[in-house]
């Protein structure tokens, strides 16, 4: 067969069917392909491997379920009616409820239930609700509170109560995982999630400057109004302190719960029980609010917090141990000072005539006496 060349219409012939054949092309490489079976071959493939990496996070997210499974028999919802007065007429009252939560515990081998004193002020036995997490409701026999720490302890009679475990709060940690039972908005047995944000909060405007005795630890578990009395847990569902503020703008949760350490909560709680009032421990010393880490470096210490003595009550423990003005308590026993607070609040929690070491500086040079705390009530009125 004998070759041919093309002449310039021939070309032209040419070129048309090689574009015919590239759109040819083009359209066939970017049509859907219409095998189903691939795509949904590598989904299957991408869930198998979802499945097999999420199997570790379920098995540790069960701990949290059982955790709550483990304390709800004894978490209590509180329903608490007030009657208050509206203006200056006696006759002119009306009557409000406040929600809130609390936790069973066992104290001197009696159950008792721990809950805050704003939750349950100003109510009588009978306006005290109490709903047990099986349902069944009940009304306290007693109540013992204590309003400069704002602790409530209630009495109650039913049986087959489930107490919590208590946990030792001072080993609490920031950044510990904990979990905040209650009833927010009425919502019993309402659980949220977080961690230990920070301890020792003590600057709280709570109760109208009522609540003086303060240690709080913070967290990030949402806590809103109905979370109060509530208990905050630790993973292995043991109480570490009773939910009992927020900070907030909005009335709502933004992430700033407060929670009384329960060492703190118990201590007092065993004291009112037993006698029916707080006693507190007293050192016999004004303290300068004021004082700072830059004051503590104008003085030339070589910390920079402690809590500066601007006044010794006579015949006081303080004054016994011959503590002087201008001293900087830095220790007492083996717990640093951060602040006046910090003291104010460890000296109240100690037992009364207990022997302490204080350590203080005094003119640059760092000091230590013994003294014996006594009782407030024997000094100051609170």
């Amino acid at each position: 067969m004998p070759f041919r060349f093309f002449g310039r219409d021939d070309s032209r012939l040419v070129l048309m069917l090689l574009m015919l054949v590239g759109i040819t092309v083009s359209l066939q490489a970017s049509e859907p392909s219409t095998d189903v079976s691939i795509n949904s071959d590598r989904h299957a493939r991408l869930f198998e491997e979802i499945a097999s990496e999420v199997v570790e996070l379920e098995r540790r997210s069960n701990v949290l379920k059982k955790v709550v499974r483990f304390v709800t028999p004894s978490v209590v919802h509180i329903q608490a009616r007030k009657t208050s007065v509206i203006g200056s007429t006696v006759s002119a009252r009306r009557s409000v409820e406040e929600a809130g939560s609390g936790v069973i515990v066992q104290l001197e081998g009696q159950p008792y239930i721990l809950t805050n004193r704003h939750v349950i002020s100003q109510s009588e036995l009978n306006q005290i609700q109490i709903q047990l997490s099986d349902g069944r409701i009940t009304f306290p026999l007693r109540v013992w509170t204590d309003r400069h720490s704002d602790v409530a302890v209630m009495r109650i009679a039913s049986r087959n109560l489930v107490p919590a475990r208590l946990a030792d709060s001072d080993t609490v940690e920031i950044g510990d995982f904990v979990l905040a039972v209650g009833s927010p908005f009425g919502l019993s047995h309402s659980v949220t999630f977080g961690i230990i944000s920070a301890k020792g909060r003590r600057d709280l405007r709570l109760g109208g400057g009522d609540v003086k005795y303060q240690d709080f630890l913070q967290t990030d578990a949402a806590i809103n109004p109905g979370n109060s009395g509530g208990p905050l847990l630790n993973l292995r569902g043991e109480v570490i302190g009773i939910n009992t503020a927020i900070a907030s703008s909005s009335g709502g949760s933004e992430g700033i719960g407060f929670t009384i350490p329960i060492n703190m909560f118990v201590q007092i709680a065993r004291q009112l029980v037993q006698s029916g009032n707080v006693r507190r421990a007293y050192l016999g010393v004004r303290l300068d609010r004021r004082f700072s880490p830059l004051q503590a470096e104008e003085l030339g210490l070589p910390v920079t917090r402690g809590a500066r003595v601007t006044e010794v009550t006579p015949a006081s423990p303080a004054a016994e141990a011959q503590l002087r003005i201008g001293d900087v308590i830095v220790q007492i026993n083996d717990t640093p000072i951060d602040s006046d607070d910090h003291l104010v609040n460890l000296i109240s929690l100690l037992p009364i005539d207990q022997q302490i070491e204080v350590t203080f500086y005094r003119d640059g040079e760092r000091k230590s006496v013994t003294a014996r705390v006594g009782a407030r009530d024997a000094f100051e009125r609170d």
